[in-house]
């Protein structure tokens, strides 16, 4: 039999989990649109990747909604804001890592952002999804 204490950490790092594989599959969603605009409908590649972020970001948000936080029963204009609210926020240190370590410490710029998203999502992201967007 499990301690409440050892329960309640399994059921953090899965729910950990589940916001990852989101996050992932949001991912996914967004370079497969960016991609598929650019390359075969012909738009150029900021209105694709403006198509491919919105794309990732409600994918996101949908997934958090329903499958990782399950939080369905609060009213999705509210989350959808404060969604909004932390996404900006996320863009911000994004691109101040991005900064940081490509331009001020000279890190090859794929190896910044990789670093750079992983901390956001994992510092920023994740706590914020879970205590104040789908709370």
């Amino acid at each position: 039999m499990r301690s409440g204490k050892a329960a309640r950490r399994t059921s953090a790092i899965a729910l950990f989990g589940k916001h990852q594989l989101a996050s992932i599959v949001a991912t996914v969603v967004d370079y497969s649109v960016m991609i598929t605009m650019v390359s075969i409908v012909g738009l150029t590649a900021v209105e694709g990747t403006v198509l491919g972020a919105a794309s990732g970001a409600t994918a996101n948000f949908t997934m958090g909604r329903h499958f990782t936080f399950r939080a369905t029963q609060g009213r999705a204009r509210g989350q959808a804001f404060r969604y909004f609210l932390v996404s900006a926020a996320s863009l911000g240190l994004n691109a101040l890592g991005e900064h940081l370590l490509a331009v001020v410490l000279g890190l090859q710029y794929v190896i910044a952002r990789l670093i750079t998203g992983t901390l956001v999502s994992f510092i920023w992201n994740f706590p914020m999804h879970r205590y104040f967007v789908f709370r």
